[in-house]
């Protein structure tokens, strides 16, 4: 059977890496891929609203290997760690994930991983696109601390969607199922090593699978599709309209190095009060006592339903042709809500609810407005329940 995707439009030669589930990827029927942290990511199968709705009702599983891991061991790997962001670690107990910022000295956003904490000295940052081992290595150099750094061979794939619980009970039992929202379990399917969490970037309920031997991904693919067949599983691409729903940031787009972490909402990320140090202590200190000077604010944009975008929409507080003030990160149709719903970074008078603005989308200028965000579920019931 002829792959219903030809590599060879978006690849040539063997730079770009293939994860442990590639092949069942194109079996089935992948469509689309993307390039992430120097490797593909499956992004569609579907019509995107499809996978939607797969996601809301049911249960769909995504391959995202790209999810790299940057391992953290040795006698100083607390310390290490701790430096790297401004979330206090030591409140991260051992079987515990966390949702952290790698931040820089200026306060930018380096990276924002989910963080495992499998030992005393034993950590894993599960990664969003941006080369983060390279930065640990140069944090490292002089940094005077005894630590091992290394990509291991690990590789995530998420299940997401109510249906997810019943999978996941059906794999490894109920004690994985019944596993707190962010926390994890070492454990195994079959003699395949792995390690389950409760996590996803979804807002909905979800599991993620990370793979510790790459040479069994698509024995692992075909477990996880054979224990929700009767359910209607499916594989899908992380679904965008979702996660804006939810209020979850896309690294590299909603936030860069040039953002920090006040600007996007995740000032709580900061803890200021700690008594361990930490890379940008001293510029996150000014910014949150002086405030940030933008913001990035949740926008409803009028009209017909517009796709996600593919370049930064202007923003502009007053009529066509007038001076752009910002710039729509993220937007997209929400069928659930049936309107547009996006973010957009603006200066911070301009972030305040209620405020009209206008955006040039790729149809012409569109009418908008500041509203509050996550736009569903705005204190996480479902992931948690």
């Amino acid at each position: 059977m002829t792959p219903a995707f030809d590599m060879a439009l978006i690849q040539r030669g063997a730079r770009l890496r293939r994860s442990p589930y590639f092949d069942a990827t194109l079996r089935a029927g992948c469509r689309a891929y993307t390039v992430y942290n120097h490797m593909f990511l499956p992004t569609r199968y579907d019509d995107l609203h499809a996978e939607y709705e797969r996601l809301r009702t049911g249960v769909t599983v995504w391959d995202v290997s790209v999810e790299r891991q940057v391992e953290i061991t040795g006698p100083d790997a607390f310390e290490f760690t701790n430096l790297l962001t401004p979330r206090d670690l030591s409140k991260c107990a051992v079987g515990q994930g966390k949702y952290v910022l790698i931040t820089a000295e200026d306060g930018g956003i380096v990276n924002d991983p989910v963080l495992l904490r499998l030992g005393e000295n034993h950590f894993w940052l599960a990664l969003a696109d941006s080369d983060v081992l390279l930065w640990v290595k140069g944090v490292a150099l002089n940094s005077g601390l005894d630590v091992r750094l290394c990509e291991p061979d690990v590789s995530p794939m998420q299940v997401q969607g109510p249906k997810s619980k019943e999978v996941v009970r059906r794999l490894f039992g109920d004690g994985v199922a019944g596993l707190r929202y962010y926390w994890f379990a070492e454990t195994d399917l079959g003699g395949i090593p792995v390690v389950v969490t409760r996590t996803g970037w979804s807002g909905e309920v979800g599991y993620e699978i990370y793979l510790r031997d790459g040479s069994r991904g698509v024995e692992l693919w075909d477990r996880v599709m054979g224990a929700g067949a009767d359910l209607g599983i499916a594989p899908t691409g992380p679904s965008d309209i979702r996660r804006i729903e939810a209020g979850i940031l896309n690294y590299g787009i909603d936030m860069t190095l040039d953002t920090n972490p006040y600007e996007v909402g995740l000032g709580w990320q900061v803890d200021l009060g700690q008594e361990g140090d930490f890379i940008g202590r001293g510029a996150l200190a000014r910014i949150a006592e002086e405030g940030p000077r933008r913001r990035l604010a949740g926008v409803e944009i009028a009209g017909a339903p517009l796709d996600l975008n593919m370049t930064r929409w202007p923003v502009r507080a007053g009529g066509t042709g007038s001076e752009a003030i910002g710039f729509v990160t993220s937007a997209v149709w929400s069928p659930r809500l049936e309107r547009n719903i996006g973010y957009a970074m603006v200066p911070t008078a301009f972030a305040e609810l209620g405020t009209r603005l206008r955006v040039a989308t790729r149809d012409g200028e569109r009418e908008s407005v500041v509203v509050r965000k996550p736009f569903v579920d705005p204190d996480k019931e479902i992931p948690k329940s």
